[in-house]
């Protein structure tokens, strides 16, 4: 991939990162195994389904183990920040919180994990960050600070948690990351930070309210030449149907000028993308690292296929000038490159958005697909749009 120019900026993007459970047994510095789910209760149990599906892991494994291929992918399209959602703990805290049938957590020491993708910002408002109490909330944003990952959409405080994480960019300026969840995407309400309590950043479901709430807390941080990204973790984790209210939701952010990009993550597949007015909407990117590779197909839906979004964006106006979508799949708790099955079916799944949102796939030289759109004025369009 050539590099970016002078005007523009690649960011790289993810959706969920779950280290938790068989990733995390299988690394150096394993957490307690004991789980409270309906039917696991060992977290090695994940691990051990993995191998049944796809051979033996090497465990221990190297912090940089999971990520495989998508590490050399990184490095030759060199992004200037390098984004994701975390959908898992960092605590060694043994309290599940109460009522929650999941609880995702990885040990502290193997923060390395996170490390070895030289990950700059990693999103927390999700469903899983409290999965082991306020407590453990405490020790990930510490531990994360200490490992100098910036994260947005969780704090000590309400504040802390709409504050944006602020990256700075190469040659000057600063990418903005505010970070929001919504209880569509089983985020407890309990959850939710106040001006006395820890927790994340919980949304209204999307709306006009929600939209202009996000407006003014960008208004309040953005200064002049900020581009901003707005993550959001909404929706069930299963399922093609992009809501209505999510996409008119997405739409208004960027026409109140909020918004460069909208970061959709919780399905744990991908769903299709969309350029609205020139700026780049992601309604779901999908999981891309998990410990689900032996639990199988959903309705037809699979989560052991995820991709790497490599967005280039004009900095000047945050326009969408190109995405390229890089698919990886899970085998062995390791990305590597996808079998032609599952290369077909999450093509086909990309495509839905050709009809609806006006977009198609196109081959990349470098290996996955470009999306080009023929919306009117887009920037991202193909060659021959």
């Amino acid at each position: 991939m050539n590099p970016a120019s002078a005007d523009e900026i690649t960011v790289f993007l993810a959706g969920d990162v779950m280290t938790g459970r068989g990733i995390d047994q299988a690394l150096a510095q394993p957490s307690s195994p004991e789980l409270y789910e309906s039917y696991v209760r060992d977290a090695r149990d994940y691990l051990r389904l993995a191998e049944q599906a796809n051979g033996a892991v090497p465990a221990p494994v190297s912090a940089a183990y999971v990520w495989g291929d998508a590490l050399a992918e990184l490095g030759r399209a060199a992004p200037a920040l390098r984004i994701v959602n975390l959908e898992t703990a960092v605590t060694t805290h043994r309290i599940p919180y109460p009522g929650k049938g999941i609880h995702y957590r990885m040990h502290p020491a193997n923060v390395g994990c996170l490390t070895a993708a030289r990950l700059d910002c990693c999103v927390l408002a999700n469903n899983h960050v409290i999965d082991w109490g306020h407590d453990g909330l405490a020790q990930t944003l510490a531990t994360l600070r200490q490992a100098g990952i910036r994260t947005a959409g969780a704090g000590a405080r309400l504040d802390e948690a709409l504050a944006p994480a602020a990256l700075p960019l190469p040659g000057g300026g600063r990418l903005l990351v505010f970070a929001y969840a919504t209880e569509s995407s089983g985020v407890p309400q309990a959850w939710a930070a106040t001006a006395h309590r820890a927790g994340v950043a919980l949304l209204p479901e999307p709306g006009e309210a929600a939209a202009a709430e996000v407006a003014a807390e960008v208004a309040a941080h953005r200064r002049a030449g900020d581009r901003v990204i707005v993550s959001i973790h909404w929706g069930g984790n299963w399922g093609t149907h992009i809501p209505r209210g999510h996409r008119a939701f997405a739409h208004r952010l960027i026409e109140l000028g909020s918004a460069d990009v909208v970061h959709g993550h919780s399905s744990h597949h991908p769903l299709p993308a969309e350029v609205h007015r020139g700026r780049l909407v992601l309604y779901g990117c999908g999981d891309l690292v998990n410990d689900y590779e032996g639990i199988g197909e959903r309705g037809g839906l699979r989560s052991d296929v995820g991709c790497l979004y490599f967005a280039t964006l004009s900095r000047r106006d945050g326009t969408l000038r190109s995405l390229r979508i890089v698919p990886l799949q899970m085998r062995r708790l390791r990305l590597g490159p996808p079998d032609p099955v599952a290369r077909g079916w999450l093509r086909d799944l990309l495509a839905l958005g050709d009809r609806q949102f006006g977009t198609r796939l196109q081959p990349h030289p470098d290996g996955g697909w470009l999306l080009a759109s023929q919306q009117r004025g887009a920037a991202a369009r193909g060659p021959d749009s």
